[in-house]
């Protein structure tokens, strides 16, 4: 499903519950220095990670001072987010001029402990090549290296590296439990071009060997994804990042199912089976 850019006022994107992505939970937050926003969400463990400025976090007593600090956009230093428990009192208060707020979630009853995640924390991965047309950098925010400490949620940033080119490639998906073959994961993506009047394509195939969906990508565009093999790509001469939530049904390691029409091509892509590996 398709969610265009709107003005969502600060309210969720993906509420709890969603009936597409009902491991997910999404929302925008955009503050003027000086404004704070209060949330708990009941049932979900959230992530806070701000796209641009920065904030100071509360989480019932747990204080991170000047989380972020990304300038004009994504590609403007490195990401930073701060964990918050399932059902837990978050207060975030904008240090900078203005900042936009990412908070992601995945459904999760137990609670477990606030944290945060710096810069130099972050678990990197680039993977690809400009021949395959593949080339792309991730920047896991909860990831492989947080992996006690959180439920069900996975975190990352995701960048095309150069202008144009395929993500999510060879097609895979993550609907289904039959371990140790796949796991049923719900994923969110928001995505962002730059220049930001760039777009690219969605896939959706639901079904190896038929014909699927497609949808029109653009800055600020909200992908749910709830079954089926999904690649996507950015036009010719514009670079794409999208923010990328993924939340398990029964464990918190991501096993992907490759599209068996494509599978083959994971032997021809340099470095892809690492990436993979950081998703468990």
């Amino acid at each position: 499903m398709h969610i265009a850019p709107f003005d969502n006022q600060n309210k969720p994107i993906v509420d709890a519950g969603d009936a597409t992505v009902p491991l997910n939970y999404f929302n925008i937050v955009k503050l003027r220095k000086g404004q704070a926003f209060e949330y708990s969400v009941p049932g979900y463990e959230t992530c806070i990670v701000p796209a641009t400025g920065s904030v100071n976090v509360d989480v019932e007593g747990f204080k991170v001072a000047s989380l972020g600090g990304r300038g004009e956009d994504v590609w403007d230093g490195e990401p930073e987010g701060v964990y918050v428990p399932t059902a837990a009192n978050a207060v975030m208060e904008c240090t900078s001029d203005s900042a936009e707020i990412f908070v992601a979630g995945a459904k999760y009853d137990k609670v477990l402990d606030a944290f945060a995640v710096r810069a130099d924390e972050l678990d990197l991965v680039q993977y690809g090549s400009d021949d395959t047309k593949t080339h792309r950098k991730i920047k896991h925010i909860l990831g492989q290296k947080q992996h006690d400490k959180v439920g069900r949620l996975l975190v990352s940033e995701l960048f095309t590296v150069g202008a144009g080119g395929w993500s999510g490639f060879p097609s895979h998906k993550h609907d289904t439990d039959r371990l140790p073959l796949e796991t049923r994961h719900d994923e969110t993506y928001n995505f962002r071009f730059r220049p930001n009047h760039g777009s690219g394509v969605q896939m959706l195939q639901r079904e190896d060997g038929k014909p699927g969906e497609a949808y029109h990508i653009v800055d600020g565009s909200t992908i749910c994804l709830d079954s089926g093999y999904h690649p996507c790509a950015a036009l010719p001469g514009y670079e794409m990042y999208y923010f990328t939530i993924l939340g398990g049904l029964s464990q918190r390691s991501l096993v992907q199912f490759f599209q068996p029409t494509h599978a083959y091509q994971i032997e021809t892509i340099p470095g892809i089976k690492d990436m993979i590996a950081k998703f468990k």
